[in-house]
């Protein structure tokens, strides 16, 4: 595997850094954020663009690429080399895309926007508020170029992807779904917005009162959602590093995971059930 670079470093990381980049991600870790992870292709015209842990995905088409989240914008030179990595030039950059409206997914949605030359900025409706409130480095509004409604589909040449809206992480946390084709078959891919967060407040919550029913709808809705290939906006969510490492090892592809999917929302679900008894038997007060 080749190693992982940290952002604005010349030369390439020690070996801990690789065995860092190598290692299996089934538990959060917030400092691999800003790290480099190799750039590869998952399968099909679906490609990993992301750091170790902040997961971009590129989706290939005739007329131009999507992008599912630009991350930070002190990230962005890190988007650059994987795009480019794997022969594709941001210009080639149409849609941006956005897993929920937090600065380590989409901070960069302006700055990314420009160095494509304009490409159109797509975010769910519930998320608006958040991204036009959302403070970057660099000063400058985000964008939202078309706003999508739960069910929508976003269409480029060929592609299309449907957005879920899953509340509960944000309150336009927003799944994408899409098909894929790799060796002859069709795959349903799923890329999750966002877990239950183990402090989350889902009683007497000020900011979002409505929290806990929408965890609620959002995990009953992952239910429905049929996935052969599991991805995420985070790499702990579905083991990123592990199965880029049995990537082309042979066999059946690594990231076809349908099980890992269904374990991931039971297991959620166990955690929300959990949280939101103990919460309501010692509800917060402050």
């Amino acid at each position: 595997m080749p190693a992982c670079r940290t952002v604005g470093a010349l030369t390439l990381v020690a070996t801990l850094g690789a065995a860092l980049c190598a290692a299996a991600q089934t538990v959060e870790d917030r400092t691999q954020d800003k790290v480099a992870f190799p750039a590869h292709r998952i399968m099909g015209n679906l490609y990993y663009v992301g750091t170790g842990t902040l997961n971009s995905y590129l989706i290939a088409t005739p007329q131009g690429l999507i992008l599912i989240n630009t991350n930070f914008e002190d990230t962005v030179p890190l988007l650059r080399e994987s795009i480019e990595k794997l022969g594709f030039k941001l210009t080639d950059v149409k849609i941006i895309l956005g897993s929920h409206a937090h600065g380590d997914h989409q901070q960069a949605d302006a700055v990314v926007k420009e160095l494509t030359g304009g490409a159109m900025v797509m975010a769910m409706e519930q998320d608006v508020p958040a991204l036009k409130a959302m403070k970057a480095p660099s000063g400058t509004p985000h964008p939202i170029d078309r706003v999508l409604k739960d069910g929508e589909q976003v269409m480029l040449g060929g592609a299309a992807l449907t957005a879920h809206l899953t509340p509960g992480h944000t309150r336009g946390c927003t799944t994408w779904t899409l098909r894929v084709m790799d060796a002859g078959r069709n795959y349903n891919v799923l890329i999750a917005c966002g877990g239950l967060q183990d402090d989350a407040r889902l009683v007497n919550n000020r900011n979002y009162p409505e929290i806990a029913d929408d965890f609620g709808r959002s995990i009953a809705t992952y239910k429905t959602l049929p996935a052969d290939v599991f991805l995420a906006a985070h790499s702990w969510f579905f083991d990123l590093a592990g199965k880029y490492a049995r990537l082309g090892a042979g066999g059946m592809n690594p990231y076809v995971d349908p099980a890992g999917f269904k374990a991931w929302v039971g297991n959620m679900e166990k955690s929300y059930n959990t949280l939101l008894a103990e919460q309501r038997k010692n509800p917060p007060t402050n």
